[in-house]
């Protein structure tokens, strides 16, 4: 397959072929010459250069979402948090601006609305706009219509509430699709919303590790000028590094892996602790009453004393997650280190070394860390999403979809 699709692509959308894998960009361009019955790539090439829409037809192919409802759960509890404080200091002059892109079908900007309504944030609080380049994704957005694939995890009471189940999926209710407004956009776009006020919140999460570093540096300096100097980002596990080395700071939230600029002032907030799914760690502080109905599998009855053993072991988990948030990845590799010498294997350390190595760029020794971490909770769901989306960048579509119907068939609270 000639690497001028690939270029294609990364004129049009910034893709580096080399994070989505090259059998990924083949599989599209074959079928959208069956589509169009081209014959030859050749013939395609032509037909795809001198038609916008084809271009958007071949992104729409290469582009294939994986999302749920509540995916990061400790964010959602953050976001909470976060937003109480802000709508306080507002005090009712505006309601609350949160951006989410790429939206993909909707699972995002929906979970934040229904975190934010469960909270007791009042429906004119907030205002919540998502934005995605896919026009089918948007057109299933809208429809609002979801399988079982897109509720995972064993509480779905956040279902019950908010979605009325129909013999062809499930149907998000009005009062909250009426919170989002859906957009269409590239963000490598000239003039991206360049009309809107800045948002207090920005969620882009597992978007920068598909480009390469000069296409990453210029989005993130788009998000940051979408977001208020003094609002929060919210981003992926493996982009943190990143937003480090463009001057944003980590807040201590433990795996929600939201950022802000470090000249603003941080905002204390309570953090839910590092969740480690064999040995779970106690809170250091209560979950505010609002967030009592955001889906139990980030709200847990704390567990008892644990022994002295147990604080020294979750001390060092707590580090190990406060160097990663924070970007400073060599510190948080030796913690690991240290930690495994010390205490043995740990399925959550093992996914923070996964992790680490995402962020380096070593893709094998991640998917092995990875593994080791299912070898010790089999159910790990982040870690079953990340060692999917590599084993599909890598051309192993069957190993990837082995691993997705795994993470589908829900994972229980004590593995979160």
């Amino acid at each position: 397959m000639s690497a001028r699709f690939e270029r294609l692509l990364h004129g049009l959308i910034g893709l580096d072929a080399e994070s989505v894998g090259q059998v990924v960009i083949e599989r599209a361009v074959r079928q959208r010459i069956a589509a169009l019955s081209c014959g030859d790539e050749d013939t395609y090439w032509l037909k795809v250069q001198g038609s916008a829409s084809e271009q958007q037809a071949l992104v729409e192919a290469v582009v294939v979402p994986e999302t749920w409802f509540f995916r990061y759960p400790e964010s959602f509890v953050a976001l909470v948090s976060l937003a109480r404080e802000r709508c306080v200091q507002l005090a009712g002059a505006r309601p609350l601006r949160i951006l989410s892109l790429p939206c993909s079908t909707g699972e995002e900007p929906y979970s934040i609305a229904m975190a934010l309504l469960d909270a007791g944030v009042p429906g004119d609080g907030f205002r919540i706009d998502a934005m995605d380049i896919s026009e089918v994704n948007l057109q299933r957005a809208e429809r609002a219509l979801y399988g079982r694939n897109s509720f995972r995890g064993d509480d779905l009471s956040f279902r019950d509430r908010h979605f009325s189940e129909t013999p062809e999926g499930f149907e998000l209710r009005t009062e909250v699709r009426r919170k989002v407004r859906l957009l269409a956009g590239n963000l490598l776009a000239p003039g991206l919303l360049a009309g809107e006020a800045p948002y207090d919140f920005v969620f882009c999460r597992n978007l920068l590790i598909y480009f390469d570093r000069p296409t990453q540096h210029a989005v993130a300096s788009v998000l940051q000028r979408l977001m208020r100097n003094d609002g929060a980002m919210f981003i992926g596990p493996a982009e943190a590094s990143l937003f480090s080395q463009i001057g944003m700071q980590a807040l201590s939230i433990p795996l929600a892996f939201v950022f802000r600029r470090q000249a603003a002032r941080p905002v204390q907030s309570p953090a839910p602790s590092l969740q480690v799914p064999a040995k779970p760690a106690p809170r250091t502080a209560p979950l505010p009453r609002s967030a009592a109905r955001v889906p139990a599998a980030v709200i847990r009855t704390p567990p008892a004393a644990p022994a002295p053993a147990a604080v020294v072991a979750d001390s060092a988990l707590e580090e190990i997650a406060a160097l990663a948030n924070a970007g400073r990845s060599d510190e948080a590799r030796a913690a690991c280190e240290r930690y495994l010498a010390a205490h043995g294997p740990d399925a959550q350390v093992f996914y923070w070394l996964g992790l680490l190595s995402d962020v380096a760029g070593r893709r094998s020794e991640a998917q092995a860390y990875y593994r080791k971490t299912l070898y010790l909770a089999p159910t790990h769901a982040e870690a079953l999403a990340h060692l999917s989306a590599l084993l599909a960048a890598g051309g192993d579509l069957a190993g990837a979809k082995r691993l997705q119907q795994r993470a589908g068939r829900g994972v229980s609270r004590d593995e979160r």
